[in-house]
C-alpha cells in the first residue's frame, strides 16, 4: 500500500485522540525457534494498520499536534555487520522518507527519550494487556515520572485502551484494503482449484498442503493460518494440522487454507471426494 493510505490511518486516530494525548504501540517481537533460528516474522497487525513498517524492536509513538512532528518511530539504526547476517533495515533515515516519520530515534534510547515524550500529556493510549514485558515499561515510564512530581514534572493522568479506538477504525476498509483483500481472495481461491486438481487416491495430505505453499509463495503472499488438509476422518478433527497420512479412495478431503496479503487474510473452507466423483 501507499505511503498516504498510511499517513491518513494516522490522521485519523490522532484526530480521535485529541489534544494532550499519546498514542504509544509496539510492533511484534521476533519469536525464537530453537537455538538461534527464528521463526518467520509477522508485524503486528495493529502497528502495520498505522505504519506499513514490517521490522520488530520498533515503537511508534503518536503525539498530536506536537510542534516537532506528530509521528514519532523508534526503530534499530543500520549495522552493516547485523545487515549482512539478517537482512536489511530501514535505520532512521529510511523510517523517515519511507514511512511517514516526523522523527526517528535509535530503539535503544527509548527509556531515555519516551518518559519526556510523555510530560505534556493527560492521557496515554495503549493497549494494555498484550504484551506483559512492555506493559511493565509503560508503567515504569509513568511512575518515573509520579517520582518527579513534586519537582513539577507533570504525569499523565489516566490510561485510555488504544484497541477500541483503532479496531473501530479497522472495521471500516478503504478502497485500498479492499483491493488487498480481494487479491488474496482470489489467490486463495486458484490455490484450492489447484489443490481439487492434485488429489488423487493414494497422494498424502501433505502433497495437497505443498500446492497451497507453491501457489501463495509465486504471488509472494504467506499462508494467513496453519492450513488444515485433512482426508477422511481427520477432517473431523477441528483444528487438525499434523497434514501427513495417506489419502484414500471413496475418502471425503476437508482443506481450510486461506492466503495472507499485507495483513489481510484470506479463509476458504471446502470438502470434496479424493477421487473427483
Amino acid at each position: 500500500m501507499k505511503p498516504a493510505e498510511f499517513a491518513r490511518r494516522r490522521k485519523r486516530l490522532m484526530q480521535m485522540m485529541g489534544k494532550a494525548s499519546v498514542a504509544i504501540l509496539p510492533a511484534a517481537p521476533q519469536k525464537l525457534r530453537n537455538r538461534d533460528a527464528e521463526y518467520p516474522y509477522r508485524q503486528d497487525s495493529d502497528f502495520y494498520y498505522l505504519t506499513g513498517f514490517n521490522e520488530p524492536d520498533a515503537v511508534l509513538v503518536l503525539i498530536p499536534k506536537r510542534q516537532h512532528g506528530e509521528v514519532i518511530l523508534f526503530c534499530r539504526e543500520r549495522d552493516p555487520e547485523m545487515e549482512t547476517w539478517h537482512g536489511r533495515r530501514a535505520g532512521l533515515e529510511g523510517a523517515m522518507e519511507h514511512y511517514g516519520a516526523d522523527d526517528a530515534f535509535p530503539i535503544s534510547d527509548i527509556d531515555d527519550i519516551l518518559p519526556g515524550l510523555l510530560e505534556s500529556s493527560e492521557r496515554v493510549f495503549y493497549a494494555m494487556g498484550c504484551d506483559t514485558q512492555f506493559d511493565q515499561r509503560v508503567t515504569g515510564w509513568v511512575n518515573r515520572l509520579k517520582a518527579q512530581s513534586r519537582a513539577g514534572v507533570h504525569t499523565p493522568g489516566e490510561f485510555v485502551a488504544l484497541d477500541h479506538l483503532l479496531h473501530d477504525m479497522r472495521l471500516y476498509k478503504s478502497r485500498a484494503e479492499i483491493s488487498a483483500m480481494r487479491r488474496a481472495a482470489k489467490v486463495s481461491a486458484q490455490a484450492h482449484i489447484r489443490a481439487m486438481q492434485q488429489c488423487a487416491p493414494g497422494k498424502w495430505e501433505y502433497e495437497i498442503e505443498a500446492e497451497f505453499q507453491y501457489h501463495f509463495k509465486r504471488h509472494n503472499f504467506d499462508h494467513a493460518y496453519t492450513p488444515i488438509v485433512g482426508g477422511g476422518e481427520n477432517g473431523c478433527i477441528l483444528h487438525y494440522t499434523e497434514n501427513n497420512a495417506e489419502l484414500r479412495d471413496g475418502d471425503l478431503l476437508l482443506i481450510d487454507a486461506g492466503a495472507e496479503n499485507e495483513c489481510y487474510a484470506a479463509d476458504i473452507t471446502r470438502t470434496f471426494p479424493v477421487n473427483g466423483v
